[in-house]
């Protein structure tokens, strides 16, 4: 018995540090692909993005600023999030975003789970809800050990030493 506790907490700081990876790299890819979808066609928003009701500020910034700003932080961020740059501020600023996509976008479509992410009528607040969960966790966890954060931190701390 005294081996497998031994091993459990050799192996413990290791898989919370993996898991947190595995978590950035998920969540993350997810606001790349979003972003790069959004600025792939040009920073000319779709017509269902242009008849959004946006709460302040956003709506004196009009669609098409909105739609430049969402993709390109989008992309930002989530590159950040994936090489855990500054994680804990790309996750809360994904959290805004990802408020903002609940309010304007998914809120009044209903809690619509997974069989309706690919629907017409479009998608309901459950999956960005989750994924702001997900956020939340980067957001009070930090990037974990395999990340850049880590690194400089530890560069850092050997600059205070000498």
């Amino acid at each position: 018995m005294n081996f497998v506790t031994t091993w459990y907490e050799q192996l413990r700081p290791k898989l919370s540090d993996l898991s947190l990876l595995i978590l950035r790299v998920w969540v993350g890819q997810e606001f790349l692909v979003s972003g790069y979808t959004k600025l792939s066609g040009g920073f000319t928003p779709p017509e269902w993005f242009v008849q959004l009701d946006f709460p302040f500020p956003h709506g004196v910034l009009g669609p098409t600023l909105n739609w430049g700003i969402a993709g390109v932080s989008e992309i930002g961020f989530g590159s950040a999030l994936i090489l855990g740059l500054g994680a804990r501020i790309a996750a809360l600023a994904l959290m805004y975003i990802t408020y903002i996509a609940i309010y304007t976008v998914h809120f009044d479509l209903g809690w619509a789970g997974w069989n309706l992410i690919e629907a017409d009528a479009g998608n309901g607040f459950k999956v960005p809800l989750m994924i702001a969960v997900m956020l939340l966790t980067l957001l009070g966890q930090g990037a974990g050990n395999w990340s850049i954060d880590a690194v400089l931190c530890r560069n850092h701390d050997n600059k205070d030493k000498t």
